[in-house]
């Protein structure tokens, strides 16, 4: 059997099974069944030492404390993932923008009932024309996200999944505050601010880095199994690539 990671080139199913066994085939759309593992670890014990350090170490309060009103990815990645974001988000839904800055990339055409952004910049926040509510809050130093359960239908994490320390943990917590079938999309591409990414990340090349996602979603629980989709422009040969991990809820996960 082989696996269509990204869209465009296939794997053979020749990893370590916590990673693979989350995919769904491309080829005939079975579904692989989880692996039951009890009880749950955190991120330091489900990956090899030293995967989650970074170059930078300080808080990143104070690396984050200065606003950027940039774009990190070029145009074509932004159309792309505005119009991934038409196609696959419910309309009129509650969305939480996790990790959010100045821009969430959401098409102007998609009717939301609020659109909830949590990052570590209040005054990026506040220059989102879209967000209807924002939260500061520091994923890394605390990864309890400070909302309800079952709150929203949908969450997006655009091209900073690369700076979370602790995924695990993070994932469980979006699984929590998603309702039933609501669905994570977290959208990567290969643009990052190195000091700051996770070296298990920098280790890994575009063809492994949804491997990756999708083993922080199979420890987290509550997932179904994981899509990995390539959105990025390939009319334009210069244009910044766009990757794309996305799973639903299926359930929540009680464990510790």
């Amino acid at each position: 059997m082989t696996w269509d990671t990204l869209g465009r080139s296939k794997l053979k199913r020749c990893c370590t099974p916590e990673v693979l066994s989350v995919l769904a085939c491309k080829t005939c759309h079975s579904k692989v069944d989880y692996r039951v593992m009890q009880p749950s670890k955190a991120t330091p014990e489900l990956f090899p030492q030293g995967s989650f350090h970074r170059e930078d170490e300080t808080d990143d309060g104070l690396f984050y404390g200065q606003p950027r009103l940039v774009v990190h990815v070029d145009e074509y990645a932004v159309k792309a993932i505005a119009s991934y974001f038409g196609r696959v988000l419910p309309r009129d839904g509650t969305i939480l923008d996790l990790m959010s800055s100045w821009r969430s990339h959401m098409p102007q055409d998609l009717p939301m009932r609020n659109l909830v952004g949590l990052g570590l910049n209040a005054v990026e926040m506040a220059e989102n024309p879209q967000l209807d509510r924002a939260v500061v809050h520091d994923i890394n130093a605390d990864p309890v996200l400070p909302f309800d359960d079952s709150a929203f239908d949908a969450a997006v994490l655009t091209v900073s999944v690369q700076y979370i320390v602790r995924p695990v943990e993070v994932f469980r917590q979006v699984n929590r505050v998603l309702r039933e079938g609501g669905s994570l999309h977290v959208v990567y591409s290969n643009r990052m601010f190195p000091t700051k990414a996770v070296a298990i990340w920098k280790a890994l090349d575009d063809a492994r880095r949804p491997q990756l996602i999708a083993s922080y979603l199979h420890h987290s629980r509550g997932w179904g199994p994981p899509e990995a989709l390539d959105i990025g422009n390939h009319q334009e040969p210069y244009a910044d690539p766009v990757y794309v991990v996305a799973a639903s809820k299926e359930h929540e996960y009680y464990g510790s």
